[in-house]
């Protein structure tokens, strides 16, 4: 027998909201809300969250506004971006921080000498011990990190990696066209798979990295862990002009506001770069005298040690 309903009075509504409606509408406008909330807290301009995250800026302002249904998958590379897991972008209650990432967070960001001393007390191996004789020049493009990572690989005898190259090697294909591909969560994933290569089958090397790495918190916290890192940098009007003196004309073209976006870029990973255990400024140096202070720094570190 088929169940007929009748409305008296007023029209019957195309549709009738339901519970699943209201709920799921609900979740839409609570992760939009944390998204952005997170984004303010952290200083990322949208622009720049939607660069390191791969999720074009109009779908981020539709999210933080409630009126995006984002799929899982572009979730992830958010939550991914903000350093954030999933699940808290998306549960009902605000989930309480755990003490093993309040110790984490404090952890990354000691010095050598508390890290060593908590590693001590735990009886796990040293921090120096774990980095080797490994350093690794991280920063945006354009400050140097190829140029003077393969210098001092020639002036020191140690073998000069770039982690692009072993993604390349490893994937078969550019680095752009994995990207283009895959996404930058494969592309997040290939990096990763290649820093753990790097570490286990060299215990004394050079290694340039690409200026994103420090957008996954798992991996770069494996680099921090494995290698004396050297914050390479300079000035933004100098990244721009020594990228574009490699012959690439990207970052300009057809983009009036590349330079503010790239000042952006630098403001939002300042915090992270500045966790590197040295830092190398290039901004007017010529390559003879920033290669010189670059190995005077690993000496004085004793890096090599």
């Amino acid at each position: 027998m088929t169940q007929t309903f009748e409305y008296r009075g007023e029209t019957a509504p195309d549709t009738l909201e339901t519970d699943t409606d209201v709920a799921v509408a609900a979740l839409i406008t609570r992760v939009g809300e944390r998204v952005r909330k997170a984004r303010e807290q952290k200083g990322i301009p949208r622009r720049v969250l939607s660069e390191m995250s791969g999720v074009s800026p109009r779908y981020l302002a539709q999210l933080e506004a409630g009126d995006g249904n984002i799929s899982i998958g572009l979730l992830q590379r958010v939550a991914s971006a903000l350093e954030y897991r999933i699940e808290s972008l998306m549960g009902e209650d605000d989930p309480p921080v755990s003490d093993a990432e309040r110790v984490s967070q404090v952890f990354s960001g000691a010095t050598v000498d508390v890290q060593d001393a908590v590693m001590r007390l735990l009886d796990l191996a040293p921090v120096a011990a774990m980095r080797a004789r490994r350093v690794c020049l991280v920063g945006l493009r354009g400050a140097g990190k190829s140029t003077l990572g393969a210098l001092a690989g020639q002036k020191l005898g140690l073998p000069f990696v770039e982690l692009n190259r072993e993604i390349e090697e490893q994937s078969g294909m550019p680095v752009d066209e994995v990207i283009a591909l895959y996404g930058q969560e494969g592309y997040r994933k290939l990096e990763a798979q290649a820093l753990g290569r790097v570490i286990a089958t060299h215990e004394s090397l050079i290694l340039a990295v690409a200026g994103g790495i420090v957008a996954d918190a798992e991996t770069f916290g494996t680099l921090l862990a494995h290698f004396h890192t050297v914050w390479v940098k300079t000035s933004p009007a100098e990244h721009m002009t020594r990228v574009r003196a490699q012959g690439d004309e990207r970052p300009m073209a057809g983009n009036p506001e590349a330079m503010e976006q790239l000042k952006s870029i630098l403001t939002s990973r300042e915090a992270l770069y500045e966790q590197a255990k040295a830092q190398l400024d290039t901004s007017g140096q010529t390559v003879d005298q920033s290669i010189t202070r670059l190995l005077g720094l690993v000496e004085n570190r004793r890096f090599l040690e």
